[in-house]
């Protein structure tokens, strides 16, 4: 029952892998270039209302404007209009618009809460994913080690993962003890067993920082950034390095230090369990943690019985379809059938969280005749998918077979990270992104560069690589070239599939 977080960290990107007994259960990356911006906050301003939507756009500064709907709008009540919005007076506008998304109808419509030109303090909730921009909220939430800061609220909230009633209740009451009035505050997991002096501090820390946010907001310029989330390095520590994790190893003596510097200062106690990688073959080759990407970026997904499933994705929905493939069984065909069913669920649920596949999923499962065959499956399926963070709603299992699911979507999945629509194809298919094979050569030369002779190094690619390599990551490869002391020449070969390359070292 081993769990271990694996850090492979470089100046141009960071991967973090959590591995369960062995299985590659959750993939994380960051690269300075394509940054995310879940969490950030920012001070904006209104460019559009829109009353037909209940929504607004709102300038943060980013490429495209970011979306804000009136269930996310917080307006401090002495603010708020007399008017009501269905014209009745609402006395002296003490209304809190933050319960409004409880009651699934706000209580002010858009028009009367925003205006276009208004500034704004807003947080992004999901990153731009494809041609939409990012989602926003005024409901701040700062996130700590042990607990997230909300504001704008008096809620106070338990994870879902304690599940003893009498430590929620008793965590509930110490919450209600320390903190101040008119604030919010949600226990997170790894606070289960703390005392007063933990969380007291946390707190402090929270408040202190949302005021240092404030006050940053009265002298900045419209749009700018007020607040930047943890880099993702220490962001896994934060969020995923609990005591229920046997080590962390990260293989870069600079994010090494950076790291436990921040485990000394949040979590002395968690401090043995990390150790700095010195293995002769790469962190992630070692693990076997790049065969299993690999095998994550595919669409077919074979099962130990011989059956598989397709994976199919579109910009707005997943469907996954199950099928015997080579498992013929034995005697009985339904038999054969279900037996596929219950393997494929087991993987179904692995993949989802793996990948971080979001939205709306179609699961299409090997049609069966016995209704409790099929409450069987249905039943198995949920407990399957009890261990992924990520909010998510099942529908029960139709007579044809079919599962609808929803599972909550805040960043692009391993798909959209790593690959792009292939230019051959028209977009039919995908590829591996030109800056994910850059990276792979960056990887390769890092690794065999003390080994090879000479002082040069050749790298033979598709035109469109070489272009990327010599003008959006020319900053990089030349920290490759003085981390390895070679010079490296890039070389444009038209002959070559824009996925392969060829690497020659000059002696």
């Amino acid at each position: 029952m081993t769990t271990e977080i694996l850090i492979n960290s470089r100046r141009y990107e960071a991967r973090i892998a959590l591995v369960e007994q062995g299985n590659l259960t959750e993939f994380h990356l960051q690269r300075p270039t394509e940054k995310g911006f879940t969490g950030n906050i920012y001070l904006g301003r209104v460019v559009r209302v829109l009353p037909g939507m209940q929504a607004a756009f709102v300038d943060i500064g980013l490429e495209r404007t970011g979306f804000l709907y009136v269930d996310d709008v917080f307006i401090p009540p002495a603010e708020l209009p007399d008017t009501h919005s269905d014209g009745n007076s609402v006395g002296n506008g003490s209304v809190d618009v933050a319960s409004s998304a409880d009651k699934r109808r706000p209580q002010y419509t858009i028009e009367e809460l925003l205006r276009e030109g208004q500034p704004l303090i807003v947080q992004v909730s999901k990153d731009p994913i494809g041609t939409k921009g990012a989602r926003l909220t005024c409901q701040i939430t700062l996130p700590g080690r042990n607990l997230v800061f909300i504001p704008y609220t008096e809620h106070i909230g338990i994870s879902r993962k304690i599940e003893d009633e009498e430590k929620k209740e008793a965590l509930r009451a110490m919450i209600e003890r320390l903190r101040p009035k008119n604030v919010g505050f949600i226990v997170r997991t790894v606070a289960e067993n703390l005392g007063d002096e933990e969380i007291e501090a946390d707190m402090e820390f929270l408040m202190l920082l949302w005021e240092e946010i404030k006050d940053r907001a009265q002298s900045a310029h419209i749009p700018s950034l007020l607040y930047e989330d943890l880099d993702i390095v220490l962001r896994s520590v934060r969020d995923l390095f609990t005591s229920d994790v046997d080590y962390l190893i990260i293989d870069d003596l600079k994010s090494y230090e950076k790291l436990t510097h921040f485990v000394n200062t949040f979590t002395p106690h968690l401090k043995n369990k990390i150790s700095l990688y010195r293995g002769e073959l790469p962190l992630f080759e070692a693990y076997g943690i790049d065969v299993e990407i690999a095998k994550a970026l595919e669409k077919k997904v074979w099962l130990r019985s011989g059956g598989y499933i397709i994976i199919e994705n579109t910009e707005a929905l997943t469907v996954i379809d199950v099928n015997t493939g080579r498992f013929v069984g034995k005697d009985d065909l339904h038999e054969t059938i279900f037996k596929t069913n219950l393997e494929a669920a087991k993987e179904i649920a692995y993949q989802l969280r793996l990948r971080n596949i979001g939205g709306i999923i179609i699961i299409d499962f090997i049609d069966m005749e016995d209704e409790a065959h099929r409450e069987q499956l249905f039943s198995v399926f949920k407990d399957a998918v009890q261990k992924d963070k990520s909010r998510i709603n099942i529908l029960k299992l139709s007579e044809f077979g079919l599962v609808q699911m929803t599972r909550k979507r805040n960043s692009e999945n391993l798909n959209q990270m790593m690959c792009e629509p292939c230019h051959y194809c028209l977009g039919e298919g995908v590829l591996k992104s030109r800056r994910t094979i850059c990276y792979e050569i960056f990887r390769k030369i890092a690794r065999s560069s003390d080994h090879a002779g000479g002082s040069t190094v050749t790298i033979r690619v598709h035109p469109r690589i070489a272009e990327m390599l010599q003008k959006e990551e020319i900053t990089t490869l030349s920290l490759l070239e003085s981390d390895t002391g070679k010079r490296v020449i890039i070389a444009p070969a038209k002959d070559l599939h824009i996925e392969k390359y060829e690497i020659i070292w000059q002696r």
